[in-house]
């Protein structure tokens, strides 16, 4: 064998690898050499230069929009807040109102039965009072009663008479002087005259 078989061939491109490692090298140790210089400042000005250490939190101006904007909610929350109390308040009164309207229609109603009951008492014995008082006209002598009809208004004297019995009516009906027999009979006909026919 030759001496050139001996040694190798050297590869293409493996002097431009080298190159290039070295330049990324290079460039390593400058970020780390600036890195360090800077902490070495921090160092000197007192400040706390370790990767973990955490930054002091800065206060952030608010922006006057939305300081503008904050305020406008603010207003409009604490203006709801007013709202649902007297709204609260509202309902809570409408509710005592109700209760109190609810306690007069129940007092109303116990009163309408109550006068109810009274009315028709009283219609009752009204009704057995006018019947006593009819039955006492009917037992008169005829010529007695019809004095005395004479004298009454002309609708309660035809209130009576159309109470009686027709023979009992007839016979004090006699008696009556033509004029008051007439005006009787008037009112007695038109006592039902404006009564519905249908």
């Amino acid at each position: 064998m030759t001496r050139k078989g001996k040694h190798r061939r050297r590869q293409p491109g493996r002097g431009a690898l080298v190159l290039i490692a070295s330049i990324l090298l290079l460039s390593a140790g400058f970020r780390v050499g600036g890195g360090a210089g800077q902490a070495l400042a921090l160092a000197q000005d007192g400040v706390d230069a370790s990767p973990l250490a955490k930054p002091a939190p800065q206060a952030c101006d608010t922006p006057d929009d939305l300081r503008r904007v904050l305020a406008a909610i603010k207003t409009r929350e604490q203006g709801l807040t007013r709202r649902e109390t007297a709204l609260r308040d509202r309902m809570q009164a409408l509710s005592v109102a109700k209760r109190e309207t609810e306690r007069k229609l129940q007092e109303l109603i116990e009163a309408e039965a109550d006068l109810r009951a009274t009315i028709a008492m009283a219609e009752s014995a009204s009704d057995s009072d006018l019947a006593r008082l009819t039955k006492v006209y009917e037992s008169m002598k005829p010529k007695q009663a019809a004095a005395l009809f004479e004298e009454m208004d002309p609708n309660f004297a035809a209130g009576f008479l159309g109470r009686m019995r027709p023979e009992a009516a007839a016979e004090i009906m006699a008696g009556l002087t033509p004029q008051a027999a007439h005006t009787f009979s008037v009112v007695l006909a038109g006592r039902n005259a404006n009564v519905p026919k249908e």
